[in-house]
């Protein structure tokens, strides 16, 4: 079985004092990420989501297979076609679909059928899973730990986007094969998750939430 060539590892190794301090810094900021749900039309340049959308493509995968593609959307009367599909998919969510247990545990967070942020925020990224890959000659190529790389890779890319100074909201309204006939993309392609971005609106608010302690959320043996 060929194999690649294995190159030395890029590593840089830190003192124990800078790592407390470089884990510190990066937890200070993270912890103010929020979804929002309230954007203003400020532009953002394209070369900024390229670049976070690069650093996504690090992460971690399956056999480094990196089963996913991600659709970058500024053009409106796209974003106004993915708006108008994902409403009436919500629609039939709220009205017929979804049980008032999950409507009860949406109502604090202010959900409902209308999505004005996928015209408002200047762009929407559009996630899809490759279930499986295709060789130059048709064939089928397995794909391994598709959703874990695929969240992974969302992982990177909302951290990459909040460290650049910009808000984000991610969005999955189900079902979403419809952005598959949108943007014309195949039928080994799933799609994941849209992710909202842009500047959040002036007037912005996001609903008083905490998070829970560490000691609920890890075990340390």
């Amino acid at each position: 079985m060929p194999t690649n060539p294995h190159i030395p590892l890029n590593f840089h190794e830190y003192t124990p004092i800078e790592m407390r301090q470089r884990a510190a810094e990066f937890y200070a900021e993270i912890k103010t990420r929020r979804s929002v749900r309230d954007f203003a039309d400020q532009p953002v340049p394209r070369e900024i989501i390229e670049t976070c959308l690069r650093a996504a493509g690090t992460a971690p995968n399956g056999a480094n297979l990196q089963p996913w593609h991600f659709v970058a959307i500024s053009d409106p009367e796209v974003k106004r076609s993915i708006r108008l599909a994902s409403e009436e998919v919500e629609r039939q969510f709220y009205q017929q679909k979804a049980p008032q247990e999950w409507l009860d545990a949406l109502e604090p967070l202010g959900t409902k059928i209308s999505k004005p942020f996928l015209e408002q925020a200047p762009w929407l990224v559009v996630i899809f899973a490759q279930n499986h890959g295709v060789a130059a000659d048709g064939s089928k190529v397995s794909h391994y730990y598709v959703q874990e790389s695929v969240g992974i890779a969302t992982g990177f890319l909302i951290a990459a986007l909040h460290h650049a100074g910009l808000a984000c909201l991610t969005y999955t309204p189900s079902p979403m094969r419809f952005l598959n006939k949108i943007f014309d993309r195949p039928s080994n392609e799933k799609p994941f998750l849209i992710l909202v971005v842009g500047f959040p609106a002036e007037a912005a608010s996001v609903p008083d939430i905490t998070k829970k302690p560490l000691d609920e959320i890890a075990t340390f043996l």
